[in-house]
């Protein structure tokens, strides 16, 4: 069973090191935590020099990285071995290469508990019925880092902040997610940079946000789905105008995923809106104090509206990617809002 990032951290922080950490999959960001800190907080600088290795898998073969991983620390507890770009190491998780048995595995039967060997293996996944995995799993860590859903990423931000000693006003969390996305880097940067801006403040409102990293509070994704949840098509009109006055930073395809999020949320909050707040919230996968949105949105759209809507927005998904259109995505955005608000619903 893969390890969650959470017990992984709190080990570390313990002092507590596993002799091997396969850190795997799509979310860049928790990979290069974790790394970072074993590279930064396990030896100090002076053991760096003789015990710190830095390796990167398209220039390595297994068979070397293994060699370095069987020596011994010189006047330190440990030596670090970290590959970057694992990825690119071939046939990583083979049982044998060639007449001989993988490397990796046959390191693991007996590896040398004075030696942190870390893998960073970006944007794949090893596969759990391989025996490496296996070896791995029993011997050391694996870290299967998955992306964030877009519905999650506010309260991701909230949290952050919360661990810098500051609170974050909800829509202020929403509306530097809507802005930056789920890339959890830029998020990170831009936390760090407001962190330093007002140090003196413990509540970090909309109004930071907006001055500190340049988004506007009126018009964004999120205002844009708060428009269209009312019917409102003026405003809904305005934010798509706005929208298509700077494309760089307001990519079609990223309102168009969190339309579909939305609309088929929904569509679960008609069959389960009779429950509590926090059940709802449960089912919904979001924060209770979003719920508003959806009681609202469920007085203006049917069930048959909504799933009218959630058709449309696939269809103008692939239209937006150049299938079966020519025309331009901003342009499609209009015709997409204008459609999902007027579309008869009875």
């Amino acid at each position: 069973m893969a390890n969650s990032f959470e017990e992984i951290w709190q080990e570390l922080k313990n002092k507590i090191y596993k002799p091997i950490y396969f850190l795997m999959g799509e979310e860049p960001f928790f990979i290069d935590v974790i790394a970072d800190y074993i590279e930064e907080n396990v030896l100090t600088n002076n053991e760096k020099s003789f015990n710190f290795s830095m390796l990167y898998g398209k220039d390595m073969d297994l068979a070397s990285i293994i060699t370095l991983a069987r020596r011994y620390p010189m006047m330190a507890n440990y030596q670090i071995v970290m590959v970057k770009e694992a990825q690119n190491i071939k046939n990583i998780d083979a049982s044998e290469m060639g007449k001989k048995v993988n490397p990796l595995l046959s390191y693991l039967q007996e590896p040398l508990e004075s030696t942190i060997l870390v893998f960073c293996y970006k944007g794949k996944k090893l596969e759990k019925n391989r025996k490496v995995y296996k070896a791995i799993e029993k011997k050391g860590v694996i870290f299967d880092s998955k992306k964030i859903s877009d519905s999650k990423v506010p309260a991701w931000i909230t949290q952050q902040f919360k661990r810098k000693g500051k609170s974050i006003e909800q829509d202020a969390a929403r509306l530097m997610a809507d802005f930056i996305g789920n890339n959890l880097s830029a998020i990170m940067n831009e936390i760090n940079k407001v962190d330093i801006f007002i140090e003196n403040h413990k509540e970090i409102t909309v109004e930071h946000i907006e001055k500190l990293i340049g988004v506007s509070k009126d018009f964004n994704n999120f205002e844009l789905i708060k428009a269209i949840a009312t019917k409102n098509m003026t405003q809904a009109n305005r934010i798509t105008l706005y929208f298509e006055s700077d494309p760089r930073q307001h990519p079609v395809q990223q309102s168009v995923v969190l339309l579909f999020d939305f609309f088929t949320k929904m569509l679960i909050y008609k069959d389960v809106q009779r429950l509590s707040d926090n059940e709802i919230a449960s089912k919904l996968g979001i924060p209770p104090y979003y719920i508003s949105e959806y009681k609202i949105a469920s007085k203006h759209y049917s069930i048959q509206h909504i799933i009218q809507n959630i058709h449309l927005i696939r269809e103008y998904d692939m239209k937006t990617k150049g299938v079966d259109s020519i025309s331009d995505s901003h342009e499609l955005l209009k015709e997409l809002v204008y459609k999902l608000i007027n579309t008869s619903s009875n």
